[in-house]
């Protein structure tokens, strides 16, 4: 089998993701934009080859490296990134190529925060009443429906980037005083918990392997407003959750994938949309959940979410034990321009037995994860608060 993987090296984690793939014998090809030179040797290990592009975003380039692949080693069987960034790049070279995957027309409807609410609609999911923006004048009759707040974000976009809450009039004026140049979105403000449902699905849409992830309240706050953030993964996936996360995945038909789903958990009712407690649509993103993300999956379940990947992409089921001890895994990410009580010597003596990694956020990643992290494992949800408020008390 021969696989390309697109940007093997970034996010750091992801020459993983590799290295499983050649652990089942496939031919793994990487194309990516860091001088072979200054790969990690483990990423270079993980490869058959790489090739190197000055820049990913000349599809011209990026085609060339496919067509040379394809000539050295014969038919592509998949091509993938596992990149938000990188989805529609990888679904052209999928149709240019005749490689199995989803093509174009199918990646728009992933990745298009309009187009991905009629199959949240169709999965039985309610969604946020939105409009794409156009003329101030049409906007403000949007807002007359639906009231103050709304959420402005690009219809095509990553995590909270270059996403705004409007509040008024005021707002809703210099918003279009900036003149976006790219189609967004405004949508009703919904109150409620971010959470999410990740894993791995078959060939059927199936799922394989799932987890449930809970955020903060604004992703979009803590991008703005350059606020700490903190996550977990939770021991146990809901019933709710499981049951609206397999729905989606039947209505878009996702296959062989990883899956990064999310809802708000309302903790207001909102007319039309559900009582406290009940599920919104928030948005689908068809890849891993971002950062270090699967990693902390893998402290929490005792699993390695990169192996179920590459087993479900060469046999269409995996062999990994799933039924292991569970934890709560949390996230804690520190911001530079505060000061902190608690010294990172301090928190490293404190929590040694709990702490699975403490490291610096990649730049490109800090507006949302923060400038330095800390992800630890706990059995117990309280003392897992305990541990968040020590690392975060000013």
């Amino acid at each position: 089998m021969n696989f390309i993987f697109i940007s093997p090296q970034f996010p750091k984690t992801y020459y993983r993701f590799c290295q499983k793939l050649r652990d089942n014998g496939v031919n793994v090809l990487g194309i990516g934009d860091t001088p072979y030179n200054d790969l990690d040797n483990v990423c270079k290990d993980a490869l058959t080859e790489y090739y190197y592009l000055p820049n990913l975003e000349v599809y011209e380039d990026v085609y060339k490296a496919v067509a040379f692949f394809a000539f050295k080693y014969g038919k592509i069987d998949y091509l993938e990134s596992n990149n938000e960034y990188w989805l529609r790049q990888d679904s052209k070279l999928r149709e240019d190529f005749n490689i199995w995957g989803p093509k174009f027309k199918n990646v728009i409807e992933f990745t298009s925060k309009s187009h991905m609410k009629k199959y949240y609609e169709k999965a039985g999911v309610p969604c946020a009443r939105y409009k794409i923006s156009s003329t101030l004048e049409d906007d403000l009759k949007f807002v007359e429906l639906v009231g103050y707040p709304i959420v402005a974000k690009p219809d095509v976009g990553v995590g909270a980037a270059e996403t705004f809450k409007i509040k008024n009039d005021t707002d809703l004026i210099n918003f279009h005083n900036h003149h976006y140049t790219i189609p967004y979105l405004l949508e009703e403000f919904i109150e409620g918990n971010i959470i999410s449902f990740d894993g791995i699905c078959d060939e059927f849409n199936n799922v394989v392997f799932c987890d449930n992830e809970i955020f903060p309240p604004s992703i979009m706050d803590i991008v703005n407003e350059n606020l700490e953030v903190t996550y977990y993964v939770n021991k146990e996936v809901p019933r709710d959750v499981y049951e609206k996360g397999q729905a989606v995945l039947k209505a878009f038909n996702i296959q062989k994938r990883f899956f990064h789903l999310e809802f708000f958990r309302l903790t207001k009712a909102k007319k039309g949309l559900g009582k406290v407690g009940d599920i919104v649509a928030l948005e689908v993103n068809m890849r891993p959940p971002g950062g270090y993300t699967p990693d902390m999956i893998n402290f929490a379940a005792s699993v390695d979410t990169y192996k179920i990947w590459a087993d479900v992409m060469c046999y269409n089921k995996t062999t990994v034990d799933l039924n292991k001890d569970k934890f709560y895994c949390i996230y804690v990410g520190r911001r530079d321009r505060l000061n902190y009580v608690n010294s990172t010597a301090s928190i490293l003596y404190n929590y040694h037995e709990h702490i699975k990694v403490h490291d610096r956020m990649a730049d490109i990643l800090s507006s949302a994860l923060g400038n330095e992290f800390y992800i630890a494992i706990f059995k117990d949800y309280d003392e897992m608060q305990k541990f968040k408020n020590f690392v975060l008390q000013k």
